[in-house]
Parts: C-alpha cells; sequence; structure tokens
C-alpha cells in the first residue's frame, strides 16, 4: 500500500492518541487471580469472570481429568472443531444437550450461538422486518446496535429512549402501539448494563410490556448470568419474569468462563431464527469440547450462591466508597465505575492503580459517552478480601 492510501489511517491515529483515545494489546500472562504485565505481577480487577472460575483453574483440572467419562455420557468425541454450521455437518449431541439443559432449567426453549456478540448482531436483524418498531435504550451494547444497524437497513425503524427512562418509554409504547404500519414493537434493553453497572427494573419494564399487544420484550442477560438469581440464572430469574420476557439472551464467555452465546424464547421463535438468523447459518459452529465445558461450568455456577453474595457485598462497600470520595458511581452491581470524566485522568488513575499492584482498565469514548470516562472496576471473587481491603485503600488514596 502506497504512502498515500496509508496517510488516512495514520492520520486518525495520531488524532486518537492526541486524544489520550488511542488502544493497543497489552502482553499479559494470566495466573490465577493475578495477571503479569511487564514483569509486574497485578490482582486483576479488569476481568469479567465473576466467580473465578476461569481465574482459579481447579474446575478446568476436574474437567480435563474426566474428559473420557464425559465424552462416554455424550455417546461422542468432544473434538477440537465442529467443521461446519449446526445446519450441515455441525450439530453435536453436546449441543442439544446443553440447549437441553438450559431449556429445564429456564422453562423454555434454548438455541446456542458462537458468542454473545453474534446472538445481538444475528436476532434483532431476524425478528424485525419493515412493520418493527425497536425501542433501544441509549447505553445498550455495540452488538445491539450493530443488530440494529442491520434491522433497519432492511427497512426496520428504531428509537432510542433515555437510558433507563421508563415514562420515555411508555409514551413511545403508546405512540406506536396506535400506528396501523407497525404491527411489532421490540424493546431492547440490558438487564445490567455493562458500562454503568446499574440494573433495569425488570418488574416494571414487564409490567409495562404487557399493557401492549404488538410489544416485545428483548433483554440481554450477559453480565448477569451466573452472578443474580438462587440458580445464578441472571435477572430475569431474580426478580421472578422469566416467562415474561420475550427473548433473554446471554453469554458464555464472562461469569461462565467459557464460549459462546444463547437465547432463551418460544420454540417458534428457535425455530424461526434456525431458519432465518444469518451468522446461525452461514457460521462453523463452536468446537464439542467448548459447549461440553459450559455445560460442566453450568452444573456448578447453579450452586455458587456464597460466591453471589460476596460480590453483592463488596460491590455494596465498593459502592459507598465510591460516593463518599465525590464520584458518580450508577452502579448495583458487580461492575463497579468511578466516573472521572477526563480522558488523561482516567488514564493516570488507571496507572497509578497498576503502580500500587492492582489491573483496573480506564474506559473511555467511544465505548462510553464523551466526557464520561471512568475506571470500571470488575469485582470477583478470586480475589483474597485482604487483597479487596488493599484495594480499596489504594483506591481512597489515589483518588
Amino acid at each position: 500500500m502506497n504512502d498515500k492510501l496509508l496517510a488516512h489511517f495514520s492520520d486518525h491515529l495520531d488524532m486518537l492518541k492526541a486524544k489520550h483515545n488511542h488502544r493497543a494489546f497489552r502482553a499479559l500472562i494470566h495466573d490465577q487471580s493475578q495477571v503479569q504485565m511487564a514483569d509486574t505481577r497485578l490482582v486483576n480487577l479488569a476481568s469479567n469472570d465473576y466467580l473465578g472460575i476461569a481465574q482459579k483453574g481447579q474446575l478446568q483440572e476436574e474437567f480435563l481429568d474426566n474428559i473420557d467419562k464425559i465424552s462416554k455420557n455424550y455417546g461422542e468425541n468432544l473434538l477440537l472443531t465442529s467443521s461446519s454450521s449446526r445446519l450441515l455437518t455441525g450439530n453435536f449431541t453436546s449441543y442439544t444437550a446443553l440447549e437441553e439443559r438450559m431449556s429445564t432449567l429456564f422453562g423454555r426453549a434454548c438455541l446456542l450461538f458462537n458468542s454473545g456478540y453474534h446472538a445481538n448482531v444475528g436476532i434483532i436483524p431476524a425478528i424485525c422486518d419493515s412493520g418493527t418498531m425497536i425501542l433501544a435504550d441509549k447505553l445498550v451494547h455495540a452488538s445491539m446496535i450493530d443488530g440494529i444497524r442491520l434491522a433497519t437497513a432492511a427497512g426496520a425503524k428504531c428509537v432510542r429512549y433515555q437510558h433507563q427512562n421508563l415514562a420515555q418509554l411508555d409514551k413511545l409504547l403508546a405512540k406506536y402501539q396506535d400506528d396501523d404500519s407497525i404491527h411489532r414493537i421490540v424493546i431492547l434493553t440490558e438487564s445490567i448494563f455493562s458500562m454503568d453497572g446499574d440494573v433495569t427494573d425488570l418488574p416494571a419494564l414487564v409490567q409495562m410490556k404487557n399493557r401492549y399487544d404488538k410489544a416485545m420484550l428483548y433483554i440481554d442477560e450477559a453480565h448477569a448470568i451466573g452472578v443474580c438469581g438462587e440458580m445464578g440464572l441472571g435477572c430475569a430469574e431474580q426478580f421472578g419474569c422469566i416467562d415474561d420476557v420475550e427473548l433473554i439472551v446471554g453469554a458464555s464467555g464472562k461469569a461462565m468462563a467459557s464460549v459462546g452465546g444463547y437465547v432463551i424464547c418460544h420454540d417458534i421463535i428457535k425455530d424461526y431464527l434456525i431458519n432465518t438468523m444469518r451468522p446461525l447459518i452461514f457460521s462453523t459452529a463452536l468446537p464439542p469440547l467448548n459447549i461440553a465445558w459450559t455445560q460442566f461450568v453450568l452444573e456448578r455456577i447453579i450452586g455458587m450462591s456464597d460466591e453471589r453474595a460476596q460480590l453483592q457485598q463488596r460491590s455494596q462497600m465498593l459502592r459507598e466508597q465510591i460516593t463518599a470520595m465525590g464520584y458518580a458511581c450508577p452502579s448495583a452491581s458487580q461492575i463497579v465505575p468511578m466516573i472521572v470524566h477526563d480522558n488523561d485522568r482516567v488514564l493516570a488513575l488507571a496507572d497509578q492503580m497498576q503502580a500500587a499492584g492492582f489491573l483496573v482498565l480506564g474506559v473511555r469514548p467511544p465505548t462510553v459517552p464523551v466526557g464520561q470516562a471512568r475506571l470500571r472496576i470488575c469485582l470477583n471473587t478470586a480475589i483474597s478480601d485482604d487483597e479487596f481491603t488493599q484495594f480499596c485503600q489504594v483506591l481512597k488514596t489515589i483518588a
């Protein structure tokens, strides 16, 4: 590529650097609850491994030690590749077994995907057409935004309501309920928002949705699965409204310490997605070994109520400390942001935390709105009580 063609990309990178908004991969070595970066060992408070499953490793050892027995239970070898999409030759017993187990737990059909991103970018355009109005929370995840873009490119309409503003959403629902050109309204939101850590009032949202017969509710539970509810099935379980949410989407790559995504829905919707969802139809399926690991972890997560309680306790303590220090902290979950506004300030704080032995990342636009840069603290149960206490003390000192 000649210099003139490269200049555009180089100039854009220079602009990002000038705004303290340039990103690069970090060279990390992972070891239980710590990571090593540039010969320094850091306590990891930046991962989505909320239950500490990926960091501790004991379950992985147990899984691998029993791989032959697990394979026999499935009646097939747990291959490292599926070599095909599920609709060709990539549908293995491990897939159907996990879908059936999750269907039993949630009480409705389950369909698996390659990732939570894959799910959102595929389901949304599949269920929306030119007669669909999408009403999406302003702060939904990038994967949902990309799904919306594909849906609107094909003729669907979309309005983004103010974050968590259910009064505004109610007015929009009433407006489009009476619009004869709209035959379906799809409400898109997250249960736990990935950057603010706040929790949607699902009972109120369900009650509102039920007043409008055109409305469907689509909830992304990526940061709630494993963490919320008596069995860790998410906020929909916690608030007792699984049956009232038409589509519950989740990801296996966070608290579940695996890879993949899923949707909980009606049998008819599952069949419809199998026949219309392009990322599902045209992507090679995940390796059966990964799917078996997901089910292995799922069975353990169901009983991890003590870990869930510990997360809630630590989160409350940290939120109280951050607000007492004068910083905004909208969280009500294990994701605890400390909003410091300026890009350069948040990067300086992240560097200070690293110097003190803690990996906490600064999050900047476009991941969050301009002027809303923050330290994003991801609590997990792999760190010790002493490490958590020390972290809180360091945070108070540097901030």
